[in-house]
């Protein structure tokens, strides 16, 4: 694309007409931009037209923002066009279009307005993160020459504009894994940038002391500074991420100094202008709040002389620091910083007289103590604030971080933070009991402190706390609130109560939480969404609740309730905002899976539940609901199947119409659910099936079918089902073939050759060999070429299971015939290459038992291995039988790690996800044989009795000492005699 007026007017008059309020002449523009994107110097092309003062400012402003996002997609495109599912590669930006681009974009980023300014920064550090420092070495002098400009001339826009830019490049050094070539870049920007950088830093805060000296300056004037200073400890933060340089070690003192000095002085000029002022403060405090903590983290040693300072200095920050939720962040960072201080070797500056109270009255308590806009969360946004209360994710709440300065102190002052904050709990209660309706606060705080400064136990869900006797605050707090008769009344503090529940479930005993499932089931009616939700998340884990490996609630337990219970889920459902409500939806799950389920509880059961899938079949958006979803119709189906198999028809009618949706209207997200559950249902069901099935058997077949990567599994799975339940139906109209062509895809590929040997083993155990005789040379030649290209220990795992099914189903006579006729004496070169050393690879009891019986006939049925030349190859055949089935598996398997194919792994796609309730059952090949190492040592009796005296030689000359000693204990233990 060349630059022209022509190119000009083209341009402007599209992105003009991107900012079309009406639908035709936008869509037609970006139409017309995504196609001249391909053309080479598009990029730079954009580039000049945002550079061009005469064109309106709007029409720069879309250009600046599609010159980023083009830049995105095609400065370092990652997805492969080879993927069948990834979406076709955008063509990559030509290098010399690149080198022209970075030619200009400082300057251009340096000169334009800060709206148009931001973009092109932001673009610049797409270029970085791929290109800087190595494909970039012009970069970081020429973004330093131009900071000393401009700070010369103090333009602050500028300044600004270049410390962004380097913040957003630096940041790497922050949460890349360290490497040497990392290091050597971080070394690179420290040699040419930690000096600059002080200097701006240190002149920057001259001229804020003198604007503040001066009578306090204006907010103009102030703004642009503090915005620099903050930018400046950002940068801080990234270049001492990784380890503490040797310049700001040395420079240490004028860093701290300014540090200090933000988080002592007040500035009221910015501070009491109005609220974007206090938060520019607020945020450069909060950074350098970050940049202390990270000291205190990495460089103690170092930092130690300043602690003392700093300590008091946040302290008493923390003191000024309001409830509102825009100084959030500053309250965060600075309790956090405390929290690292009490965890460290430096935890005495907490046992001073009085401290630790303190700091739990000013600091712990008004922190946790819930706010308006806690309940707004509450209220307003139900998934958010289950999030951050019930998952985990609050870490930077300061209901949170309070607890967990709490919990810093408590790890050296155990008892002091344990007595003062039980103490305070029973302040808090006695306050609640003075007068309930206008101090539920206090409760809801008493309830939070027990609850978040619980100890968890290491790998597992139990928690302790020493705060209370969790069985009398369990009776006496926690209970009235689970027996208030109005599920509506206070809902955060029956939120509370709940949670409080679920945390200490496995204290509670079973008596006292049987007494509260009635309760706990009413309040799944409740309108609140946190309520209801954390009623069905309470419930759920209780049933999850193990003694002694043995689950404390069952069936009869819940069988009382199990009506109303599975009533109140439902209609769950069906309240605002709940409609796809995880936690109702995964304890439906859980119930079926614990439940007796009798004809009349299925029945409502697989209603609702199809109900519920037709609903999300119309536009799938929440996938972890989904999942449950379909876990809870598998166990359903399992479970009242298992009891009578008669329902399986009305299963089938109840879930047909949901899955030809889900197939006819490409709801692709479900193909593999879909798929899972077919084969669930056709695995119930008693040959012949039922004609339903035979167009899913066409639809199976079909090439189209196994294009999606993360179909393939699930359909593997259905087509095993087909082959088990109808193998007939593969002898008509060329199916074999057909499904012989699937395997040969399955095998090509790398990702999905494992899933082409489950469809190859379930035809070979199924079919007669009559049926399959005349396809057997050419499955031998795909999976020998497979081998010549990819020799993986899981691809050569899978032939010797494969082998060795075929032979204990078709005899050794037709496995070395088959093999030899693709090749003459293939079969021994297998032998010798494959089977012999890598029969120890092989793991899980029925495959080890297969191979293991599999080998064994081989050594004593094959003319190859029995003839009188081929002594050595026997022993050493016997030596791998011996090592498979009398070592452990951790002693004999070497995994080879593999690499992935990346080209088959780049670019989204629709995952699988194993349905765990429905999954396949597993089937043992070889029922009759129990036990194979008698069955080794009994077929090597009878053989040495036809020939005698032949095999001791060879076992004493082949076999490795331990399993000649391992074969010796198995003829004793069976009684069997090697002549």
């Amino acid at each position: 694309m060349e630059w022209n007026p022509q190119t000009l007017q083209f341009l402007s008059e599209c992105f003009l007409h991107t900012l079309s309020p009406t639908p035709e002449p936008r869509r037609r523009a970006e139409a017309s931009l995504l196609e001249a994107s391909d053309r080479p110097n598009y990029g730079l092309a954009v580039l000049r037209l945002v550079a061009e003062p005469s064109v309106d400012e709007q029409i720069r402003m879309a250009a600046a923002v599609n010159f980023k996002n083009h830049l995105r997609g095609r400065w370092a495109p990652s997805a492969s066009p080879d993927e069948p599912n990834a979406v076709a590669s955008p063509s990559p930006i030509p290098d010399s279009e690149k080198d022209q681009i970075k030619a200009l974009i400082v300057s251009l980023m340096l000169s334009a307005n800060p709206k148009i300014q931001s973009q092109l920064s932001e673009a610049l550090a797409v270029i970085g993160k791929h290109d800087f420092p190595k494909s970039w070495p012009a970069l970081l002098p020429e973004l330093i020459s131009s900071l000393q400009k401009a700070s010369q001339a103090s333009d602050y826009a500028s300044i600004n504009g270049i410390l962004g830019t380097a913040n957003s490049i630096f940041k790497k050094f922050r949460y890349q894994y360290k490497t040497n070539d990392l290091l050597l870049d971080l070394k690179y920007c420290l040699d040419n940038f930690a000096a600059p950088l002080l200097e701006i830093f240190l002149k920057t805060a001259t001229l804020i002391d003198s604007t503040a000296n001066s009578g306090g300056g204006s907010v103009a004037t102030l703004r642009p500074l503090f915005e620099s200073q903050r930018l400046c400890c950002r940068i801080f933060y990234s270049l001492n991420f990784q380890e503490l340089p040797e310049f700001f070690e040395d420079h240490m003192k004028e860093w701290m100094t300014e540090f200090r000095k933000y988080l002592t002085t007040s500035y009221p000029a910015l501070e009491n202008s109005g609220a974007d002022g206090l938060a520019l403060v607020d945020e450069l405090r909060a950074a350098v709040c970050e940049n202390i903590n990270l000291y205190m983290e990495k460089n103690e040693e170092e930092f130690q002389g300043y602690l003392n300072d700093f300590a008091l200095a946040v302290w008493s920050l923390l003191g000024n620091v309001s409830q509102a939720s825009s100084r959030d962040q500053l309250a965060v960072t600075a309790i956090k910083f405390l929290t690292t201080v009490s965890t460290s070797v430096h935890h005495k500056l907490f046992e001073g007289e009085g401290v630790i109270p303190q700091i739990c009255q000013s600091i712990v308590i008004p922190n946790v103590r819930l706010r308006d806009e806690d309940e707004e969360l509450f209220e307003m946004n139900y998934v958010e604030f289950i999030r951050r209360d019930m998952e985990g994710s609050d870490l930077d709440t300061r209901r949170r971080i309070a607890c967990e300065l709490l919990k810093g102190i408590a790890t050296n002052y155990k008892k002091q933070v344990t007595d003062l904050v039980s103490a305070q709990i029973q302040n808090l209660l006695t306050s609640f009991a003075a007068n309930t309706v206008a101090n539920w606060k206090d409760k809801d705080c008493a309830i939070y402190l027990v609850v978040s400064l619980a100890t968890k136990k290491a790998g597992g869900a139990s928690v302790t706390t020493d705060l209370v006797d969790v069985h009398s605050f369990f009776g006496s707090v926690i209970v009235p609130e689970l027996q208030s008769q109005d599920v509506n009344a206070f809902p955060m503090l029956k939120a509370g109560a709940l949670k409080f529940f679920t945390m200490f479930r496995n204290h509670i005993s079973k008596q006292c939480a049987v007494q509260c499932f009635p309760d706990l089931i009413r309040f799944l009616g409740a309108e609140s969404n946190v309520v209801h939700s954390y009623a069905a998340s309470c419930i759920e884990k209780l049933l999850l609740v193990k003694d002694g490996g043995q689950a404390r609630y069952n069936s009869a337990d819940i069988s009382p309730f199990l009506g109303v219970l599975m009533n109140n889920l439902f209609n769950a459902l069906k309240l605002p905002e709940s409609e796809e409500n995880q936690y109702i939806m995964k304890c439906i799950m859980r119930v079926l899976g614990v439940a007796e389920i009798t004809p009349d509880i299925a029945g409502p059961c697989i209603t609702g539940l199809t109900s519920v899938l037709g609903e999300v079949c119309k536009n799938p958006r929440n996938p972890v609901f989904n999942h449950y979803l379909f876990e809870a119709v598998a166990i359903l189906v399992k479970r009242a199947c298992e009891k009578d198999p008669s329902l399986t028809s009305a299963f089938e009618a109840n879930l047909f119409p949901s899955i030809e949706i889900i197939l006819s209207n490409d709801v692709s997200e479900f193909f593999p659910y879909a798929f899972q559950l077919l084969a669930q249902l056709l695995e119930l069901n008693r040959p012949p099936i039922p004609p339903s099935y035979r167009a899913i058997f066409e639809i199976l077949l079909s090439p189209d079918s196994w294009k999606r990567a993360s179909n393939v599994p699930a359909l593997v799975r259905l087509l095993q089902a087909f082959l088990q339940k109808a193998p007939h139906e593969l002898n008509q109209e060329g199916r074999l073939s057909q499904v012989l062509g699937i395997f040969k895809k399955l095998l090509s590929s790398p990702s999905s050759y494992e899933q082409g040997f489950f469809v190859l083993n379930t035809v070979i155990e199924n079919l007669e060999y009559g049926v399959i005789a005349p396809y057997v040379t050419h499955i031998w030649a795909a999976l020998f070429t497979e081998l010549l290209n990819r020799r993986t220990i899981k691809l050569i795992k899978s032939l010797l299971i494969f082998m060795s099914l075929f032979l204990v189903k078709h005899g050794s006579a037709n496995l070395v015939e088959t093999m030899n006729a693709v090749q003459p004496n293939i079969f021994k070169e297998i032998l010798v290459q494959f089977w012999v050393p890598n029969l120890k690879h092989i793991t899980g009891p029925i495959e080890t038992k297969l191979t293991a019986v599999a080998s064994t006939r081989l050594i004593c049925e094959s003319p190859i291995l029995l003839d009188a030349m081929a002594n050595e190859l026997w022993g050493k055949m016997l030596d791998s039988v011996v090592t498979l089935i009398s070592r452990p598996e951790e002693d004999r398997v070497e995994e080879e790690p593999e690499m992935p194919d990346l080209a088959e792994n780049v670019g989204y796609t629709a995952s699988f996800v194993r349905l765990f309730n429905a999954g396949k059952k597993e089937e043992d090949p070889l029922k009759e044989i129990k036990d194979p190492k008698e069955f080794l040592v009994a077929s090597l009796a009878k053989l040495s009795v036809v020939y005698p005296r032949r095999f001791p030689q060879a076992i004493s000359q082949y076999l490795d000492p331990a399993n000649q000693a391992a074969l010796l204990h198995l003829c004793n233990t069976y009684n069997c005699r090697i002549a």
